[in-house]
């Protein structure tokens, strides 16, 4: 059960006075809550304010300046309202003090109001940007206009927060001016020394003092009271990591030892060398498996760094023990893909291989999972389709995720339940920034391929404008003459009026007209086996030229492509530009890949394209773009199954995430059931968090 003085905060806003249906609609798209969820009084309490504007001096007319905030306390001496021919004109209110005058300007019609509001010869304190216009001073729509006798209702430092069209800054403040009011005084979780050192406010003065400041600073990303709540959101993630990490491993694993044969087999074929990197991941695996606890490692490694193969001989070691592993991956084609790769490293080793989808056809599918449940299958490589019940294994040892940041956490847990003691060991081809895997991963222990295999061609990246696309046309004209291959990769499927975007049937369309059949189309609204036969064709070189969007993004391999054209390269992040890049540069050949753009570029899409042509390094791609985009779109933590956080930042608050850490691993090993006082008010924390999941596996021991 959630802590009763937590309810006051899970109330819905529509508590709040003021806040009906329709300011409810208008704050849940605001606060991006979910259609099937109400929006809370919480959710107002962590919409901090951006900035805070500074309306503390109150100077005369004559020392206040133009183009700066102005508070002034003056007498109305005029109404000018607009004439009744030019009812868009300006109803304008001239005022003056002892040292000078001021013009109050106002449209859409509010001329009658205010005359009755402020009549001739009222004191009132007025709030804005003062402005020269035709030699005079004057302030356009005020923020504020009250009555001299009520200089409260002019805040002295006043907080600025997001909006969303149709609701009115006031409002949003007074309601939650209102919401800060029903936070309660709750049980302090974090460490004392830490606290005292960092000179923390308490949880509910960090509230008040963000929504109340006294000075502007105190809303800066680096004021304790921000950083205060970063630490307790980042503290009640790592925490929750931690306990969900201590469960699986208090869940009996089972060890599971190869004798080698199938592993010397796979390595005795190959045409190259493992890295080092390869070796000492494949190492580190192995070791977990052979361990009497749960594995759950992440396997990292940039484009092309050989996680296939290392996965491939953890799956064969599954095997030499008498055991079954699953390799899944997000989609039909890269199930595919796994399954004829995993078919060229084992072919002659008696490794049996087979793949599920859910779009198989009854009768073999009921033979493969019978075969499966027999133990007649040695690896089974498949789509979401293996979590569905009707799969059952013989004796699954390891469950290896491709492309870990499509699947949730819920998804790994049901694929461990297919087994007993099931080793886990997730594989992204995103390298993945310290601070966002601490974050996101912090459950798992973490391995990272950082070389590439020896005989990998650098690619030639370059810049080109959209103006010069017939230029890119003509090159692209030789290269497919001369049997290379090409992708060509659109941001959308259809134009927008929007977004003035090349769709990608449009571009089809105009680049078949040139090169004819050999062009293909591939892209998401497609159905499962047309996109299919779209990559089959391409992989079989009958296409050589490959119109698609980003659904080529992850794993697709075509080793004979070495062409990658990106067209309106400056809508793409960082990380996926890296992606797509790396579907090129797998062969022997020489590989290009060019980012056309459209200009003018902004700042932030000149220095993408710039680190693009500058670095292959995945791990220095990654930290760029964490720094340029901010961790919510690095890996689309709303659909990854990443933790959300709503006030830390992982590009900032890298420091306390590693504090945070720190303090949850020392927590869970001297309080490991939050029995202590500073565990019960951890497990208030937790519900705060909406981290409650981990308080019920605490109980489940």
């Amino acid at each position: 059960m959630r802590p009763s003085p937590l309810d006051a905060l899970f109330a819905p806003v529509t508590a709040l006075a003021g806040a009906g249906d329709k300011v409810a609609a208008l704050l849940r798209k605001l606060l991006d809550v979910s259609p099937e969820d109400k929006v809370r009084v919480l959710d107002l309490l962590f919409h901090l304010p951006s900035f805070a504007l500074d309306r503390r001096a109150r100077p005369k007319l004559a020392a206040a300046r133009i183009g700066e905030l102005a508070t002034v306390e003056v007498t109305v001496t005029a109404h000018r309202p607009a004439p009744p021919n030019r009812p868009r004109a300006p109803h304008k209110i001239l005022c003056e003090d002892e040292t000078g005058d001021v013009t109050l300007v106002f449209f859409h019609g509010v001329g009658k109001t205010m005359k009755e509001r402020f009549p001739l010869g009222k004191r009132i304190i007025v709030s804005g940007l003062l402005e020269q216009y035709d030699g005079m001073r004057q302030i356009v729509h005020p923020a504020h206009v009250v009555s001299a006798d009520r200089p409260e209702m002019v805040p002295s430092v006043e907080p600025v927060y997001a909006l969303t069209e149709g609701l009115h800054p006031g409002l949003l403040r007074r309601l939650i001016g209102e919401a800060v009011k029903r936070v309660p005084k709750l049980p302090e979780w974090q460490d004392a020394p830490f606290r005292e050192r960092e000179r923390y406010p308490a949880f509910d003065e960090a509230l008040r003092l963000l929504h109340h400041p006294r000075e502007p600073a105190d809303v800066d990303v680096g004021a304790p009271a921000r950083r205060r709540l970063a630490y307790d959101e980042l503290l009640a993630s790592q925490l929750a990591l931690a306990l969900v990490r201590a469960h699986l491993r208090r869940a009996p694993g089972r060890s599971t030892h190869g004798d080698r044969k199938l592993t010397d087999a796979i390595l005795d074929k190959l045409s190259f060398r493992p890295t080092s990197a390869q070796t000492r991941a494949l190492a580190e695996i192995t070791a977990d498996m052979a361990a009497p606890r749960r594995m759950l490692r992440l396997l990292q490694g940039d484009v092309g760094s050989g996680k296939t193969l290392v996965a491939l001989l953890a799956m064969a070691t599954a095997a030499e023990a008498g055991r079954q592993a699953a390799l899944m991956a997000p989609t039909e084609i890269l199930a595919r893909q796994h399954e004829e790769r995993l078919h060229e490293f084992t072919q002659g080793t008696g490794l049996r291989i087979a793949t599920l989808t859910g779009r198989d056809a009854a009768g073999p599918r009921s033979h493969l999972l019978r075969a499966l449940e027999a133990g007649e299958i040695d690896i089974l490589v498949g789509t979401h389709a293996v979590f569905q019940q009707t799969v059952a294994f013989a004796d699954l040892a390891l469950a290896v995720v491709d492309e870990q940041h499509r699947f949730g956490v819920h998804q790994r847990l049901a694929l461990q339940a297919k087994g007993a003691g099931v080793d886990v060991l997730v594989m992204t081809a995103t390298p993945i920034p310290r601070s966002l895997l601490l974050a996101g991963f912090g459950d798992m222990d973490v391995s990272a391929l950082t070389e590439k295999p020896a005989g990998r061609q650098p690619i030639d990246t370059r810049t080109v404008p959209l103006e010069r696309m017939g230029e890119v046309i003509e090159g692209l004209r030789r290269a497919l003459a001369s049997e290379a291959q090409a992708y060509w990769v659109c941001p959308l499927i259809e134009t927008t009026e929007a977004l003035d975007v090349a769709a990608v049937e449009e571009r089809f369309a105009g680049l078949s007209a040139i090169f004819g059949d050999r062009t293909g189309l591939l892209h998401g609204r497609m159905s499962g086996k047309e996109r299919d036969a779209a990559m089959a064709r391409f992989v079989s070189g009958e296409t050589k030229l490959l119109v698609a969007t980003t659904v080529i993004e992850v794993g697709v391999d075509v080793r004979n492509a070495s062409i990658m054209v990106i067209e309106h390269a400056e809508r793409f992040g960082l990380a996926q530009l890296h992606q797509l890049r790396g579907r090129i540069g797998r062969g022997a050949q020489r590989s290009s890949c060019i980012l056309l753009y459209k200009t003018p570029l902004s700042e932030t899409a000149k220095a993408r394209l710039t680190i693009m042509r500058e670095t292959q390094d995945g791990f220095r791609i990654a930290e760029e773009d964490l720094r340029l985009r901010g961790p919510g779109e690095v890996l689309g933590t709303r659909q990854s199954g990443m933790a959300h956080f709503r006030i830390a930042n992982a590009a900032i608050d890298g420091d306390l995430l590693e504090a945070a850490r720190r303090d949850a691993k020392l927590v869970l090993a001297t309080d490991p059931a939050l029995a202590s006082p500073r565990g019960d008010a951890l497990r208030t924390l937790l519900y705060l968090f909406e981290r409650d999941a981990a308080v019920r596996l605490i109980r489940a021991g």
